[in-house]
């Protein structure tokens, strides 16, 4: 029973740690631009998936308008991208340009007869239901839908920072444990036992009294 509750608890902690990295990690995908929008936008329960206001505007406002892009992905499946700041919160993108990305994907506008096509970097998750769409952070030309997205150099180097970090203090603990935490158990253990088999003695001599 024990063992199955630290698998429980353990996989949720690393079912919680995927899901952050794979929201706040950039990923790119090769789009043609079909067209740009604003909307006002009233956070509700969703609000955790908004970004703040942008950077000068009042923060504090229960609405706001948000730009969006439209896109068409190269394997034909439709992608929509709201274009917030990120400011000085998180994920730490510094974000601060969307006025100019939102003209440039405006810029960027094609049809399916003259397809340009763009990589576009962006965080978070699109889910229809609970109304989330990702984050556009950049936009950039290029030679058409089967262009290379790049190697995420950043991805692997923020993964791989985490994992060496989550390994020494593995290591530090398991160290910690060996050395302090064990021996004190294994101690009172044999107190106990001792204890227990005191008691078990004195009862028999009781029982040979009888």
């Amino acid at each position: 029973m024990v063992t199955m509750i630290k698998w429980v608890f353990w996989s949720t902690i690393w079912l919680l740690v995927i899901a952050v990295f794979h929201y706040t990690l950039p990923q790119v995908d090769i789009v043609r631009v079909t067209d740009t929008y604003e909307k006002r936008i009233d956070p509700g329960e969703n609000a955790l998936f908004w970004s703040q206001a942008d950077v000068g505007s009042d923060g504090t406002m229960a609405n706001r308008d948000v730009f969006f892009i439209q896109t068409r992905r190269a394997k034909g499946d439709v992608m929509v991208y709201r274009n917030e700041d990120t400011g000085w919160g998180w994920p730490p993108y510094f974000k601060f340009d969307t006025s100019n990305l939102q003209a440039e994907a405006a810029d960027a506008k094609s049809t399916a007869d003259a397809a340009q096509y763009y990589a576009i970097k962006h965080y978070g998750w699109r889910n229809e239901f609970f109304t989330i769409f990702p984050n556009a952070i950049s936009l950039r030309p290029v030679d058409g839908p089967d262009a290379s997205k790049g190697i995420p150099f950043l991805n692997i180097f923020i993964i791989t920072l985490f994992a060496a970090i989550v390994w020494a203090i593995y290591v530090r603990w398991r160290r910690f444990r060996m050395s302090r935490i064990d021996p004190t158990l294994e101690a009172i253990e044999d107190d106990m036992a001792e204890r227990s088999g005191a008691v078990k003695r004195w009862l028999g001599t009781w029982k040979k009294k009888a």
